[in-house]
């Protein structure tokens, strides 16, 4: 690793455990008698308030977007988080969160998560998964951004699936190849303003390129919010482990998601599957690196669970999307999934589980606090200030 490199990983680091001491952020909120510490790195907001209290959440980042299904020239469809949709749907995701109050904080600041934590109440942290929604915006005022910001928005994308603007895109492919195109000059500026604007910056369905160049380009810490590990699983979707490495060296965290066909090659999922990721992200980047997310329902994947998470049934939804990008020659999409979710995960409790596994596994507690939350709080704290 580069001197420079290093260098700013422990200031960053250093300036977050610092922060984790501070009579706000004391390692007893970590964890009380009465209720866990945990954090999910990337969910929606539920239709049964119910849900978040039975999730044992102290926070997570909520997916508030809506989309635009634009086909692509190439025939496939990309989904755009378009202004005009996403202006909508984050004031009537405003609306819920201040509709109950006794359930949920809305995130700004880190916080916020010691304040839910204190008061039994869970913090949403918004999140918009692509940089579409201010496409328009000038680089001089970035109008867009800041109307976002002021109606909650505190972690952006920059992009989902298919490069814009501002970034490539993972599923990026001429037909025979993929592209890895790296982060635009407009992608700089964007880069730029979110730091400016105390922003989380999130490379999720990035190309690995735009992913080391955000890396780069960022002053505060970036992450990955929902992922799995190239090394693992050798798909596009997936991170290469030069990506994950860059991530923790901004000081940020990668998320572990629960779609299980970029978990696992092994034809039935496990619970052991998401624990390899788990310890394969802690081996190249550091236990400080690694956090959990979901990025289905705070129930699970609805579908699924309507099924009683038969895979071989549920898997069969996704296929004409996969058959279509293997048409494309995109990397992985030539292996045919079997299934979706690990069944012991796909439910509200799948928190507990994972932590109950990771203690199985013998991680150390003080390290289970990190990954269950602990490293979210960190990276929330120095970012949203």
């Amino acid at each position: 690793m580069p001197h420079d490199m290093l260098t700013r990983r422990k200031l960053l680091k250093g300036l977050g455990a610092a922060a984790l001491c501070s009579p706000f952020f004391a390692q007893h909120t970590w964890a009380s008698a009465n209720r866990p510490f945990y954090i999910d790195g990337l969910s929606f907001l539920p239709e049964d308030i119910n849900d978040v209290k039975a999730s044992k959440l102290t926070s997570f980042i909520a997916d508030i977007s809506d989309i635009e299904a634009i086909k692509q020239a190439d025939g496939t469809t990309n989904y755009k988080r378009s202004y005009n949709a996403c202006i909508k749907s984050i004031k009537a995701a405003k609306q819920i969160v201040e509709a109950n109050p006794d359930v949920y904080i809305q995130g700004q600041t880190g916080l916020d998560i010691v304040k839910a934590q204190e008061s039994g109440r869970t913090a949403v942290f918004f999140q918009i998964q692509g940089a579409d929604c201010v496409e328009e915006d000038s680089a001089e005022h970035w109008q867009q951004l800041q109307e976002f910001k002021q109606h909650g928005l505190r972690v952006l994308q920059l992009t989902h699936h298919y490069g814009n603007r501002f970034a490539g895109g993972a599923l990026d492919n001429d037909g025979v190849t993929g592209l890895n195109k790296p982060l635009t000059q407009a992608g700089h500026e964007l880069v730029a303003a979110m730091n400016q604007h105390h922003m989380l910056i999130d490379v999720s369905h990035s190309s690995a390129q735009t992913a080391l160049d955000t890396a780069k380009a960022s002053n505060s810490p970036i992450v990955q919010t929902h992922g799995a590990a190239r090394s693992i699983v050798n798909h596009a979707r997936c991170s290469p482990d030069e990506v994950i490495r860059a991530i923790a060296d901004t000081g940020g965290v990668f998320g572990i998601f629960m779609m299980s066909f970029w978990l696992t090659n092994n034809p039935t999922p496990t619970i052991s599957d998401y624990i390899k990721q788990i310890d394969h992200v802690v081996r190249i980047a550091g236990v400080d690196s690694v956090a959990i997310a979901n990025d289905f329902p705070l129930m699970g994947q609805k579908e699924l669970i309507k099924l009683n998470n038969n895979n071989e049934q549920g898997v069969k939804q996704y296929l004409d999307w996969w058959h279509s990008l293997r048409d494309k020659n995109v990397l992985g999409f030539d292996v045919e999934p079997k299934h979706v979710v690990i069944p012991e995960l796909n439910n509200i409790d799948r928190m507990s589980l994972i932590d109950d596994a990771l203690k199985k596994a013998r991680f150390k507690s003080s390290d289970r606090d990190r990954i269950m939350g602990g490293n979210w709080q960190r990276v929330i704290n120095q970012v949203l200030i």
